[in-house]
């Protein structure tokens, strides 16, 4: 075995995966779980751990699969994460835990999140379950939003004990799980659902279909339905464009609506009537993870798909696995490049869409060198359809519907970076809707300090 490379996980060949939303990645066996947890050195001052948003015991659970004790590994992840078969597929490792392993700097550093799956889907498949440790205490919490933060804070509580209700607005429970993650890279039965349920089993309660500020508000639930505390996980779905001409019209979807249709109404499925003409040639404008979701997803349903983005390559905020996938299944990337106009033939539907060369200029507030028109580059690109996908913004109803709830210029909730605590007393806030459009395991962060923190507020008022 060569310790200085990770153990090679088994993926469908490209030639077959764009044919289907089977899972691209199969997983490790036991033994190649074995073999790979082995290159684990077993620091005695684990930076891994620092790496973890939820600063799981990495070191601990990969000497139980050495040891092959696959349930004590499970029962270790256990007791820092609530959705470990999804962390293991769709948290940036590279950029956490992986990055600052030990092993990685003479050679690959262990695969972190693909032993951490391996052991996620093992628990699963051997119908071993999280045991709640704690007696009711009888008080009430609700949690808005039943996506990453709501599902880790509402699964904190109730290992505390708490009376947990999450209000979710759709009509099925996993928020971003669902709707924004494809089926190729997230299975929605075998993998999400379960992990819910493993939360539900705790005593949780999901009401599905309630939009809170519309169905309910929170000073309702507060002060006429008896919950002591609010949590508000509710991301940030608002999709955001460019405000260029021909935005409106058909054959332009956000790539929020373009995932959800797909993941959450199965466009993909023929079985279902609901299906998305987006016709031969599609663009995908940005850049992101959920550019790479879009057009993947674009592929697979037929069409010729180019991702059109207004920097360099090496500026692509996309997880670096991502990227390479997409290009594996042959998309097209166009770099240095932003649309100027979208072109609409007499029925108002796209047909082609203008764009103008870019280079890179002074680094923005972001440290990224900021894209600058050059001058007379403008061209024409042949599509049928476009694809926004420049990021999201939390939906200001909620904010706009509780009294003395903050938010700043971006509609983003005003909370404590680290309690959650926001401007309203018992009301607390994380992820999306607190940072703008992040990632999973961060959602999932804040989600579980925020449960610390309603945790010692409510006893507090006790005394």
């Amino acid at each position: 075995m060569d310790v200085l490379k990770k153990v090679q996980i088994k993926e469908q060949e490209p030639e077959v995966r764009v044919n289907n939303f089977e899972e691209v990645c199969l997983g490790y066996s036991i033994e190649e779980a074995i073999e790979e947890g082995s290159r684990c050195i077993q620091c005695k001052n684990p930076r891994c751990v620092k790496g973890c948003p939820v600063s799981i015991d990495i070191p601990g659970f990969i000497k139980k699969i050495v040891d092959k004790d696959i349930k004590g590994a499970f029962e270790v992840i256990n007791e820092y994460s609530s959705l470990p078969a999804v962390c293991g597929r769709v948290c940036p490792q590279e950029v956490q835990c992986e990055q600052v392993c030990i092993r990685g700097i003479k050679g690959e550093p262990v695969a972190i999140g693909k032993l951490e799956r391996f052991t996620a889907d093992w628990a699963r498949e051997n119908n071993v379950m999280p045991e709640s440790k704690s007696t009711p205490n009888g008080r009430k919490v609700a949690v808005i939003g039943s996506g990453p933060a709501g599902l880790s804070c509402a699964r904190e509580l109730a290992n505390w004990g708490y009376n947990v209700t999450i209000f979710e607005a759709l009509h099925e429970p996993g928020g971003v799980l669902v709707y924004g993650i494809p089926e190729f890279r997230l299975p929605k039965e075998r993998v999400v659902k379960p992990e819910i349920e493993n939360v539900k089993a705790l005593g949780v309660k999901i009401e599905t279909n309630v939009i809170v500020g519309k169905t309910v508000t929170i000073d309702e639930l507060m002060d006429v339905e008896g919950y002591e505390a609010v949590f508000i996980g509710s991301g940030a779905g608002l999709p955001n464009f460019m405000g260029i001409p021909g935005e409106n019209a058909n054959g332009v979807f956000s790539a929020n609506e373009y995932l959800t249709r797909n993941n959450l109404m199965k466009a993909f499925d023929r079985t279902y009537d609901t299906p998305i003409i987006t016709g031969g040639r599609v663009a995908v404008v940005g850049g992101g993870n959920v550019a790479m979701d879009a057009a993947r997803t674009a592929l697979r349903l037929g069409a010729e798909v180019t991702i059109v983005y207004r920097r360099g390559e090496s500026e692509l905020p996309a997880r670096t696995e991502e990227v390479h996938h997409a290009k594996e299944e042959g998309i097209k990337f166009m770099f240095l490049t932003n649309p100027k106009e979208i072109l609409v033939n007499e029925n108002g539907w796209v047909k082609g869409m203008k764009c103008v060369r870019m280079e890179l200029g002074e680094e923005d507030s972001s440290g990224r060198r900021r894209p600058v028109e050059i001058e007379g580059s403008d061209f024409v690109i042949d599509v049928d359809s476009v694809i926004m996908s420049l990021g999201t913004s939390p939906n200001p109803l909620i904010s706009s519907t509780t009294k003395g709830l903050e938010t700043n210029k971006y509609k983003c909730i005003i909370a404590d970076e680290t309690t959650g605590m926001t401007s309203r007393e018992g009301v607390f806030a994380g992820g999306d809707a607190v940072t703008g459009s992040a990632t999973v395991i961060l959602a999932m962060g804040a989600g579980k300090a925020a449960a610390k923190a309603i945790n010692q507020y409510l006893k507090s008022k006790d005394s």
